[in-house]
């Protein structure tokens, strides 16, 4: 059956949803509204069929949608997302971080107990093809994992509309905005739940000299203590575009370790560094068998449609799946509130010197 889709924000974010959902029989982009004049011609280009929306009511209550994707600049979703639930039920897949402020938990709760529908949070880096294949071998290569190191080295923030991602106050913090993944990630590779957060951060290189004052971070450290007594550790640092591997991902345990490495996205890939790297999976064993090296390529279509390995993509065909036989997300508001919730408590403690105690309900 199709499926009928509105995109709530089409800029870069929302265009790499439209051009993902593109490829997936039994999805069509229908509507969407973007207030930004460039945004919403480059969309068009994209779908030049689809209705362009006035308003957020204009496009929720359209009749040919069946459901919302929200793409919209972090600070907007908790109050879109209330106002959404005013208007309508349908499902929604909202892209991460779910929301920016500890006060925007009432409205998350509220959504929990009382909204009708499906809602996903868009955790794009769980469908990254070489981190399923981590997950599945995981268990075997480590023998349960007790330590855990995730480290980002990569480019400096984006270009957005408005230069809102160069604020916390509309970001949420780059901790929240960016590392929400990796905090997601976290619970996910050790099937466990945060007890207390540490963390350090600060703006070390970028975006000192830009005609908008900005005060995000570009680098820090947190370290996440688990439940099961299993430690997990941040590494992020934006100004290390020169490095091979933009993400890794190292879990270790009694068996041995298992990495799992991913490369700039193939468009931002300088030729002066030579022939693109797959991204792939090293095993270590700990009795000194000899390591075991697994590539996991990526198709170029799923490349060229976005920067995250294919993972929107694959994203969305769980979406998909969900909206025709029914279930309940992958990833849902816990989930979502759970990443966000992490990420402040690093920041929290980069302001005050002190650990954070995580909260495990909704």
């Amino acid at each position: 059956m199709v499926k009928k889709y509105g995109i709530l924000g089409s800029g870069f974010m929302g265009q790499e949803h439209i051009r993902n959902l593109a490829f997936i029989e039994g999805c069509e982009v229908t509507a969407f509204f973007e207030p930004n004049a460039e945004m919403t011609k480059a969309s068009l280009e994209l779908v030049p069929d689809a209705y362009v929306a006035d308003s957020l009511e204009d496009l929720v209550t359209h009749e040919n949608i069946d459901a919302l994707v929200i793409a919209t600049p972090n600070y907007q979703h908790a109050e879109q997302l209330a106002a959404i639930a005013k208007l309508r039920t349908i499902p929604i897949l909202v892209e991460k971080p779910l929301v920016t402020e500890p006060e925007d938990r009432a409205i998350i709760q509220d959504l929990a107990a009382n909204y009708g529908a499906p809602i996903w949070v868009g955790m794009e880096y769980r469908y990254m093809p070489a981190f399923q294949r981590f997950l599945q071998e995981l268990e075997g290569a480590t023998g349960g994992v007790k330590h855990l190191t995730i480290r980002e080295h990569r480019f400096p923030f984006l270009h957005k509309v408005d230069a809102w991602n160069r604020q916390n106050s509309q970001s949420g913090g780059t901790l929240v905005e960016k590392c929400c993944h990796f905090f997601d990630l976290m619970r996910l590779i050790t099937g466990d739940e945060p007890t207390r957060v540490m963390g350090s951060g600060w703006q070390a290189v970028n975006h000192k000299d830009e005609d908008q004052p900005s005060d995000i971070w570009d680098a820090a450290f947190a370290v996440v203590d688990f439940e099961q007594g299993t430690r997990a550790m941040l590494d992020l640092c934006m100004f290390a575009e020169g490095a091979q591997w933009q993400e890794e991902i190292s879990a270790v345990g009694p068996k041995g370790r298992i990495d799992c490495l991913l490369p700039l996205p193939k468009r931002l890939w300088p030729e002066s560094m030579g022939p693109y790297p797959h991204p792939k999976l090293v095993i270590w064993p700990r009795d000194h068998s000899g390591k075991i090296e697994i590539d996991m390529p990526v198709e170029d279509y799923l490349n060229a449609a976005g920067d995250h390995h294919g993972s929107t993509y694959f994203q969305h065909m769980a979406f998909k799946k969900m909206l025709d036989e029914g279930g309940e997300p992958v990833v849902g508001l816990k989930d979502g509130w759970m990443a966000v919730q992490m990420g402040m408590a690093a920041q929290k403690c980069s302001d005050t010197g002190e650990a954070v105690a995580i909260d495990k309900t909704l």
